[in-house]
């Protein structure tokens, strides 16, 4: 019996309404305040939980300068980058941005040559460029606010794959324990973010917003940047890394859900056909469509290692 399944579906639920919840939030609050409270909150909730669990953060100080740097790479810009890029487009839309994020860690880890060429990952990538151009409508004008929206959203995306390669070259070979990581990553996030936010002009909390923005803002970041991380790394403990990146799958369709159902969003056909083609190459690339040679399956590809911790 698979019981991690209510596990996998409950974080899938998770990160697919983290853009709901985002997209809330920005009707009272900047894009910066957002991500602060969002890992203030995230840093708090597995404090609680390393503390309970009688483990200790690093004291490294040498690891500690690689979670700032991971932390701005994996937290502190693409969490508010999406925040921007959800002024100009659809929580959907950011959803199926995020969705690229596997595409973007396996084009930096052959960049960084920590991952071979295969013939599995060339096909997969160019399908998922090819599923980025029919999710933008490049064959149709694109306003500049939505292109704005898209771009910053990928660049979300493509931050992830940049910490993936990262982390795994310099952070996890350490051998610190998953949720310990995670903790130490979203403090590290949370004090950059403590001193860029008042920086750029932004005031840290606005204490005068709808109770609603607050609700959103405590499920996005205990829910959707706290406990997700526990989610992930107890659904890797029982079927691996592989398998805990397919709810990569699911996040759009649970996105789509809440954006559609709760904030009136519209989709165009684009959007989704090209969700699916980007999905299409993720499942080429990791194997769950086998490429056929002579009649014979041929050898599934090994799975791109994924971050998907980094999801929104």
């Amino acid at each position: 019996m698979r019981r991690w399944l209510p596990s996998f579906i409950l974080l899938a639920l998770v990160w697919g309404n983290s853009f709901f919840f985002i997209k809330v939030a920005l009707g009272s609050l900047h894009p910066l305040q957002i991500s602060f409270l969002r890992m203030a909150v995230g840093a708090l909730t597995l404090l609680v939980a390393v503390l309970a669990t009688g483990r200790r953060l690093p004291r490294d100080p040498r690891l500690w300068g690689h979670f700032a740097v991971a932390s701005v790479v994996l937290t502190t810009v693409p969490f508010t980058l999406f925040g921007y890029g959800e002024q100009h487009v659809s929580s959907v839309v950011a959803a199926i941005w995020n969705a690229t994020t596997p595409l973007c860690t396996l084009l930096f880890a052959l960049l960084l040559r920590s991952e071979k060429a295969t013939a599995a990952r060339v096909t997969g990538l160019g399908l998922g460029f090819a599923g980025v151009m029919v999710v933008l409508g490049v064959w149709q004008p694109i306003s500049g606010g939505a292109a704005v929206g898209s771009l910053a959203c990928f660049g979300a995306a493509a931050c992830y794959g940049v910490g993936g390669a990262y982390m795994g070259r310099f952070i996890t070979p350490r051998g610190e324990e998953p949720m310990v990581l995670a903790a130490a990553q979203l403090v590290a996030g949370t004090a950059e973010l403590a001193v860029i936010t008042p920086l750029a002009g932004v005031s840290l909390v606005e204490v005068d917003v709808p109770l609603t923005v607050w609700g959103s803002l405590f499920a996005l970041g205990a829910f959707g940047t706290g406990i997700a991380y526990l989610l992930l790394y107890g659904i890797q403990r029982k079927v691996g890394v592989t398998a805990a990146s397919a709810v990569t799958y699911l996040i759009p369709v649970f996105a789509a859900a809440s954006g559609v159902v709760f904030l009136g969003e519209h989709l165009t056909w684009n959007q989704p056909a090209g969700a699916l083609v980007v999905l299409l190459g993720i499942a080429v690339i990791q194997g769950i469509v086998p490429r056929r040679r002579g009649g014979r399956a041929a050898a599934a590809a090994r799975a791109v290692p994924a971050e998907t911790d980094a999801a929104a």
